[in-house]
């Protein structure tokens, strides 16, 4: 059975966007794009809300002709080439080698956990990301906590999301500034 992993980018404050939504503020230094690339590998699809993939698909189709990054000219074709997921009510259809699911995420998930191949990784989407936990569907958490403080309103798992313990598998720091908190479900 494939896992989902849920890797999100959070602020010491627990903020995944400021005050004014904006998300220019994680820093890909060497060592954290290194590891990105490694975790993309390791995965068979990417999984995305449609918030957050209307950001990514906004961005990564062109980065390279937008951005001079060393770790966006390295991901945007990874990103293109890998198969993705996007869970949404109202998307009907998607480019960029993805498919869209709607339906009750716990039959939908249970499913797509259920396809042969390998694990599903779930960038962003505090919705989606709350949804998923509440029904135990999330086997993995990677949260990459960044030095700055935003305060911003949005956090990692969307308001009411129930308790849940958790297990630290790994912790691990990323050029000097930035922290990977590894954690299983318990």
């Amino acid at each position: 059975m494939r896992e989902i992993v849920h890797m999100v980018h959070t602020s010491l404050d627990g903020c995944v966007e400021g005050p004014a939504g904006e998300f220019d503020w994680p820093v890909m230094g060497p060592e954290l794009s290194g590891y990105s690339q490694e975790l993309a590998g390791r995965y068979g699809e990417f999984a995305y809300g449609r918030k957050v993939w209307d950001m990514m698909s906004a961005f990564w189709p062109t980065a390279e002709t937008t951005s001079d990054h060393p770790h966006d000219i390295a991901f945007a074709p990874v990103w293109r080439s890998t198969p993705k997921i996007v869970f949404s009510r109202t998307l009907e259809k998607a480019d960029w080698n993805t498919r869209v699911v709607g339906g009750a995420l716990p039959e939908v998930v249970t499913s797509l956990k259920a396809e042969p191949g390998k694990d599903v990784l779930l960038m962003g989407g505090a919705e989606l990301a709350a949804g998923l936990t509440a029904h135990g569907l999330i086997d993995e958490y990677q949260v990459f906590v960044h030095p700055v403080i935003l305060g911003g309103t949005k956090r990692p798992f969307a308001e009411g999301t129930a308790r849940l313990g958790l297990e630290l598998a790994e912790s691990r720091t990323f050029d000097g500034r930035v922290v990977l908190l590894r954690l299983r479900r318990a």
